[in-house]
């Protein structure tokens, strides 16, 4: 199979994410999975007329295409025309060539929230008038319409994320490689299950803060952010505290609450992103499958249970109170 990557409008962040790809790395990935390169704009040394050549070969069908991957958001401003984004050497905006461009592939994959949904570079009062590729924001539509399907029969594949893990892409590559992803392999987003399906919650580190409300009150404590500090944890669909990036790492381990960017329009929270909005002193925004009343009164019992250490510990920079040692007991 063959793979052709573009930018359109965002920051790079995806491309510079997927660089960090280890063990093994992107290029040998891709050849593993037997996947050919035809052009990335960071990777590759065609440029100018050899990459115009080359578009032009696909959208004349001179040159199949099986994956076309689009990272950044599609800009149709002004006034739909696209032209504040022109593809330079071409003429023609960027999004003239994608939606040509995806009519060609046998599958077409959003890299990044900005290409799925808009993301950031919709934020706002969107004077680029930016959108993703078959989304806008929460609403179907996007570049290409909610009845796109590409030529393999699948919608756009949405590999979300700000940026996006560098394992949901390859992995994402791979099972298109090998045929194994179908349509009930995405969920309501049309992001790939296999991390959509899980939570940023799972095997986050602050859990035991978490079950006993512990909570956090300042960026450099250790406790629970959900309650305070605008952690979304509980509802970001996505596996970042079980694939951690470069094997260490995640926004939670690294003090900062989960801002959900896998979803459509995280960026428009309609709050501080590290401020938790309340009713009635309870989180308007409560965990997946938590109805309110439960959330209530499981906090309130937890609340009168935690241990003097779990609470003193949360309050602080570094762990205070270490647990006790228990002695096993001698038969």
């Amino acid at each position: 199979m063959n793979l052709l990557w573009l930018q359109s409008g965002g920051c790079g962040g995806c491309t510079m994410s997927m660089m960090c790809a280890e063990a093994p790395d992107l290029l040998a990935t891709l050849d593993g999975a037997g996947i050919d390169l035809l052009w990335h704009p960071t990777l590759s040394e065609a440029t100018g007329a050899e990459v115009v050549d080359l578009l032009q070969a696909i959208v004349e069908r001179r040159q199949g295409l099986d994956i076309l991957c689009v990272e950044g958001s599609l800009l149709l401003g002004p006034n739909g025309s696209g032209r504040f984004h022109m593809m330079a050497g071409t003429g023609r905006p960027m999004i003239d060539w994608v939606r040509d461009l995806a009519a060609r592939a046998r599958h077409v994959v959003a890299v990044g929230t900005c290409a799925a949904f808009g993301g950031i570079t919709a934020a706002g009062v969107n004077p680029a008038d930016a959108c993703g590729l078959q989304y806008d924001g929460r609403q179907k539509g996007g570049l290409l319409g909610p009845g796109f399907r590409a030529g393999a029969g699948l919608p756009v594949i949405n590999v979300a994320g700000c940026p996006t893990h560098p394992n949901w892409v390859t992995e994402t590559l791979m099972l298109l490689a090998g045929g194994d992803m179908a349509a009930g392999d995405l969920d309501l987003y049309q992001r790939p299950r296999f991390y959509a399906d899980h939570l940023v919650h799972h095997g986050c580190p602050r859990n035991e803060y978490y079950e006993y409300k512990a909570s956090a009150h300042k960026p450099s404590d250790l406790g629970c952010m959900m309650e305070h500090m605008g952690c979304l944890g509980t509802q970001a669909h996505a596996d970042c505290n079980t694939r951690l990036w470069n094997g260490e790492g995640s926004c939670t381990r690294g003090g900062y609450a989960c801002i959900n960017c896998t979803a459509p329009e995280f960026e428009e929270p309609g709050h501080m992103f590290l401020e938790t909005p309340k009713l009635a002193g309870i989180p308007i925004g409560l965990p997946t499958d938590m109805p309110k009343a439960w959330f209530v009164a499981l906090s309130s019992l937890a609340k009168a249970a935690t241990p003097d250490r779990v609470r003193r510990n949360a309050a602080t920079d570094r762990i205070v109170v270490p647990p006790t040692v228990h002695e096993k007991r001698k038969r």
